[in-house]
């Protein structure tokens, strides 16, 4: 009892940690209500809808993912910035973000044209194909927006006051599940539009959060404070630095994604029940994943702090304060996989046809299993990684990343279901394995402590006091 009194008060404690963490995990649960109410919505309209959303989603997540990982880097500048006191530095740093934002949307604007070519490769029935590619077109129209709102939101987060962030996040959820409701059933004057809707929503609530987030950033005391307006200008140096250690992040970002959309895609090979239900598995799992989300950038955010204050060893602490309360959680959350899947399972299957529904909800509850399993070392990812990412240990991540992507879960699981046509169950085996991988990796590079040596922002220059002069001349 007395140490958990000590790990609760001292700094990078378990208080600490969830003042910073409490509002972000509330804000990246909203984004999981989101996304887990708009697949409700869509398996209640029809078997195709749901079935789409997954992958059309993840393939553009997977495409925004490498610009968000890169842009929203910025929080970790800002985060390294506010703790050496350096708050002038922090609006040109957010700058930089946005204008890597705009790159971004360009290139998914570029990506529109491939949306049915690529879909159609994929092999999946071809009603599934026309929403796949129907929902991607629409979301690609919005990226640059998500992508914006990302990086600005770094500028409270970084700097540990992530409130603002949280209350963005829930409004912005609310504007997109009331469109959700009003465009894919048609109601309240709206036509049906079904997968379009969805989509339309999602475009709009970005739209709105990018306008709220910049409208917080223009007040006159922030801007004197910060340099949110005044720094607006592209800064080359600053801007390639976080390229340098930013576009690594985005890269492992992309990477994660893309691994798991090609699982998804493989997997919808073997037909349309293993890929709804694979589906429904992912996003009941959202609702524990993104809550850790939550509590890894909060501990990001502390490391950068403590690393710009040069405090290594209250970064440390930090770090592991932020696994023991994720990890006491996410073992919970598996138990209730495991012994209640009904209660999660139901809930899509609600208004969904019985006849149709009954496969795909029996694959579910077996699914379910394999995400409690992996659920548990996906806390020493998040937890482990989050931290070394805080640090500027980029480089490193997007090489395991690389790695494991690669040998551990794309190749075998496309021999396994394409070539071998072994099945849905040794598919989510190496899925599984891919997961406990990447935490057991990042946890001993962490314990390893290179990290500790690491900044992302410049290192101040040495005034040189002048010394007793000789001859009219200052000695240094």
């Amino acid at each position: 009892m007395q140490y958990l009194k000590w790990r609760w008060r001292r700094a990078g404690g378990y208080r600490e940690v969830l003042v910073v963490a409490i509002p972000l995990v509330l804000s990246t649960a909203t984004w999981s209500v989101q996304h887990f109410v708009d697949r409700m919505f869509l398996s209640w309209y029809s078997p195709e809808a749901i079935a789409a959303a997954m992958p059309a989603g993840m393939l553009y997540f997977s495409l925004v993912s490498i610009f968000m990982g890169t842009a929203g880097y910025a929080t970790t500048f800002v985060a390294q910035y506010y703790g050496a006191g350096r708050c002038h530095r922090i609006g040109p740093a957010l700058w930089q973000g946005v204008y890597i934002s705009l790159l971004g949307g360009l290139v998914l604007l570029g990506a529109i044209p491939f949306a049915g070519p690529v879909f159609k490769l994929v092999g999946h029935s071809p009603l599934v194909q026309q929403n796949e590619v129907t929902y991607f077109e629409i979301l690609c129209l919005g990226g640059g927006a998500y992508i914006a709102s990302y990086a600005l939101s770094g500028f409270f987060s970084g700097r540990g006051k992530t409130w603002p962030v949280m209350w963005v996040n829930v409004f912005t959820t609310v504007v997109n599940l009331v469109l959700d409701y009003a465009l894919i059933f048609g109601h309240w004057g709206f036509p049906v539009m079904g997968i379009r809707g969805a989509a339309i929503a999602t475009v709009a609530a970005g739209g709105f959060s990018v306008l709220v987030f910049f409208a917080l950033l223009s007040s006159k005391k922030i801007d004197n404070t910060y340099h949110t307006l005044r720094g607006w200008r592209l800064q080359k140096d600053l801007l390639l630095r976080l390229l340098r250690f930013g576009f690594p992040s985005g890269v492992q970002f992309f990477l994660e994604m893309a691994g798991f959309t090609g699982f998804v895609l493989v997997v919808g090979r073997l037909g349309t029940a293993s890929l709804a239900a694979t589906n429904i598995a992912f996003n009941i799992n959202t609702l524990a994943f993104m809550p850790m989300i939550g509590c890894g950038i909060a501990i990001s955010v502390l490391v950068g702090q403590y690393l710009g204050a040069d405090k290594p060893d209250l970064a440390q602490s930090a770090a592991y304060s932020g696994f023991h309360m994720t990890f006491a959680y996410m073992v919970s959350i598996a138990a209730a996989y495991v012994l209640v899947p009904d209660v999660f399972v139901a809930p899509f299957a609600l208004q969904a046809d019985p006849q149709g529904f009954g496969e795909i909800y029996r694959y579910s509850v077996v699914l379910l299993r394999f995400v409690a399993v992996y659920s548990i070392f996906d806390t020493m990812n998040i937890i482990f990684c989050s931290a070394i990412k805080g640090a500027g240990d980029t480089r490193y991540v997007m090489s395991v990343t690389v790695a494991l992507s690669v040998f551990v879960l794309i190749v075998p699981v496309y021999l396994a279901v394409v070539v071998f046509e072994s099945g849905l169950l040794v598919a989510w085996v190496f899925a599984t394995a891919y997961v406990t991988l990447l935490g057991v990796i990042f946890f001993l590079r962490f314990h390893g402590g290179k990290w500790k040596a690491m900044r992302v922002i410049e290192q101040r220059v040495p005034v040189a006091k002048p010394g007793p002069t000789k001859l009219g001349r200052a000695v240094e």
